[in-house]
């Protein structure tokens, strides 16, 4: 199985109507809600940075919509013992789960990146202690990018990867044993003439194929990464995007992260991009499902009743089909160019548009996280009233 996510850890959003800006807590819940919509996408997680909350609360701002606007696994950022404490008591609280229970499962999970080549901060090291310590999810991914912050060969990156992640994965077993950890995968190459990161490339492609080898090596479920360096939703971005998740679904991968809505390398996340991208994950959805090839499905008898030289639109084997038969396009415009001009000659990304708008606009949390916001509310006041807490860095 292999879980798809959305693009994370952006600074600023963009979408045609409202253009580029820095992120705000209103712009991670509509990812939030946009990201609860589509089944394709498994997992919640930070897609933007909510900037216009203090740096001492914004961790409750964030936990608050993820717990309230979603039944989805939730992401909690490692910034520092009492911001994590912070999230796991609000996990606890949503879900009416005492110490032991919460710390029994798997509740939550975050993203450790090594600060490469062959280091791990004190916020990254701290996060895998306290993440171990709670028995939650740990996502250990060395961000090598060949010929910046590892070797400028595919193998030179792979090898820095592997012995990075390799020790972020020993300190949270030396912390507790059998602490669950992800295998974590993110290293691509950069452009020699600026050196900014790109995605999407051959490198990016073959380092991915690597290491889903290594992961399966280790024993251990591995995340990979997808995204795009385009500036805007483009056909570079479509392309890039779509050769990274190739990628890692070839290679096995367990998770896929930034596989929607990513651009400029991180720097932004698309509401247009996410629609768009959403349809290819769901097109990769369609195409690993099982095809049946049984009698029923073989249609025999339509054949029969079809005449050389007719069609099958009225057989009776396609009319109690035709509305499921076929993977019906989110975005995507099957009409002729004379139809398609009538309706205004929108272009996909223009389409994208009026669907993540509709979808926003429609949109009402799941009836599980209806109790949760009072709790919630609490808690946040009490911890607000008190000061909060401060990354640590």
């Amino acid at each position: 199985s292999m879980a798809f996510l959305a693009g994370s850890g952006a600074p600023n959003v963009t979408d045609l109507e409202r253009g580029r800006r820095p992120g705000t807590l209103a712009a991670f819940e509509e990812f939030v809600k946009l990201i609860q919509h589509f089944d394709v996408l498994h997992m919640l997680g930070p897609c933007v940075e909510p900037q216009d909350i203090d740096n001492r609360f914004r961790h409750y701002a964030v936990n608050r919509a993820q717990l309230t606007l979603s039944d989805k696994f939730p992401f909690i950022f490692a910034r520092g013992t009492p911001q994590v404490e912070d999230g796991f008591e609000m996990i606890r609280l949503a879900r009416g789960l005492s110490q032991d229970e919460f710390r029994a499962g798997a509740h939550c999970y975050t993203v450790i990146n090594t600060n490469s080549p062959r280091q791990l901060d004190i916020p990254m090291a701290q996060g895998i202690i306290d993440f171990a310590k709670a028995g939650q999810i740990l996502v250990i991914t060395p961000f090598c990018l060949a010929g910046a912050m590892a070797p400028i060969t595919v193998a030179g990156a792979l090898t820095l990867q592997h012995a990075e992640a390799l020790a972020g994965l020993t300190l949270a077993q030396i912390v507790r044993p059998g602490a669950p950890v992800v295998y974590g995968s993110f290293s691509s190459n950069v452009d020699m003439k600026s050196g900014a990161p790109a995605f999407g490339t051959p490198e990016h492609i073959k380092a991915t194929l690597g290491a889903g080898q290594l992961a399966r090596y280790t024993g251990l479920p591995w995340r990979s990464g997808g995204g795009s360096a385009a500036n805007i939703s483009d056909a570079q971005a479509a392309h890039e995007t779509q050769f990274a998740l190739w990628g890692s679904v070839l290679a096995g991968s367990t998770m896929c992260i930034h596989a929607a809505g990513w651009l400029e390398g991180g720097l932004s996340v698309s509401l247009e991009k996410l629609i768009t991208d959403v349809e290819a994950l769901q097109t990769v959805a369609e195409l690993c499902a099982t095809t049946p090839g049984d009698e029923d499905a073989i249609g025999f008898e339509a054949i029969a009743e079809v005449q050389p030289g007719g069609h099958f639109f009225s057989a009776a084997h396609t009319m109690t089909r035709y509305r499921t038969a076929f993977y019906e396009p989110l975005v995507a415009d099957w009409s002729n160019f004379g139809n398609w001009t009538q309706s205004g000659s929108k272009t996909a990304t223009e389409r994208a548009t009026g669907i993540w708008k509709r979808i926003l606009s429609d949109f009402q949390p799941p009836a599980s996280v209806a109790a949760t916001t009072g709790v919630l509310d609490e808690f946040i006041a009490r911890r607000t009233e008190e000061g909060g807490a401060a990354p640590v860095s």
